[in-house]
């Protein structure tokens, strides 16, 4: 089945708390699709995020977290310990789901369809890896991935791109 025709909506994913999420639920809201972990020197930009949902959620902004323990083990939690985590250190209200994979053959579905269609800077030789945690994919109403971006980027720097898709 070629999953490129259809955005992100024909995918789902298990929330922390066990429930299943249909990506069609955010029709029609710009999305910033982040890979997170607890233990990781880029952890303090959940705070950024939470920013950006609350800053911009009643215009159509959604944050979505994967958590991914893949980098140095930077996620060896459960997900109750995840989730208290996130809402005690960083106030975290925005949706997070269940522990992922990213990268490999147990990549989730929506992970290879994100790399698929923005594979970052090093392109067909980095087969569109992803690098570490908090790598971040930007995608507008339409669910078409517009922007990826590393690690290092601040959320609150990635502002004006949401706005645009907004005012879009």
């Amino acid at each position: 089945m070629d999953r490129s025709k259809g955005g992100i909506y024909q995918f789902s994913a298990k929330l922390l708390d066990g429930g299943s999420v249909s990506l069609e639920q955010f029709r029609g809201q710009v999305l910033l699709i982040v890979n997170t972990a607890s233990k990781c020197g880029f952890t303090p930009q959940y705070a950024g995020l939470e920013h950006l949902y609350r800053r911009y959620r009643e215009r159509g902004l959604v944050v979505l977290g994967f958590p991914c323990n893949q980098f140095g083990r930077q996620e060896a939690g459960s997900e109750g310990e995840i989730g208290a985590f996130c809402e005690k250190n960083y106030g975290v209200s925005f949706p997070m789901f269940s522990k992922i994979d990213v990268n490999g053959k147990n990549a989730h579905p929506l992970y290879q369809f994100l790399k698929r269609n923005r594979p970052g800077i090093l392109g067909i030789l980095g087969l569109g890896r992803i690098h570490w945690n908090f790598t971040k994919f930007l995608v507008d109403r339409e669910g078409r991935v517009v922007e990826r971006y590393g690690s290092a980027t601040a959320p609150t720097s990635i502002a004006p791109a949401i706005e645009r898709l907004l005012d879009a």
